[in-house]
């Protein structure tokens, strides 16, 4: 079909191109679409809890290495000196099994 048959070019200039101007996403929810919102989003509106003023998420992050798990990447490498191991630079805490 040409684009110039089709309905939306009659359209033009019309605001809403046929589908009325009242159900427009989630406008209206406490007034026209009131009753929609009360059924299917209860709780939609309004505050809940206590407000925390400067929440610092993730404070328990920690992670972790085993010592047996150090052993098997060492003998991975296998240098003649003993090999040095740094942890300090992305774990926290290395833990024995």
């Amino acid at each position: 079909m040409l684009s110039r048959l089709r309905k939306t070019w009659k359209l033009r200039g019309h605001m809403s191109h046929g589908h009325g101007r009242i159900r427009c996403g989630n406008a209206g929810g406490m007034h026209h679409h009131r009753i929609s919102f009360d059924k299917y989003h209860p709780g939609y509106f309004g505050k809940v809890g206590m407000r925390h003023y400067h929440l610092k998420r993730n404070q328990s992050f920690c992670p972790t290495v085993n010592l047996d798990k150090l052993r098997v990447n060492a003998a991975k490498n296998k240098t003649e000196a003993a090999p040095i191991i740094d942890v300090t630079v992305s774990i926290l805490r290395v833990l024995k099994k």
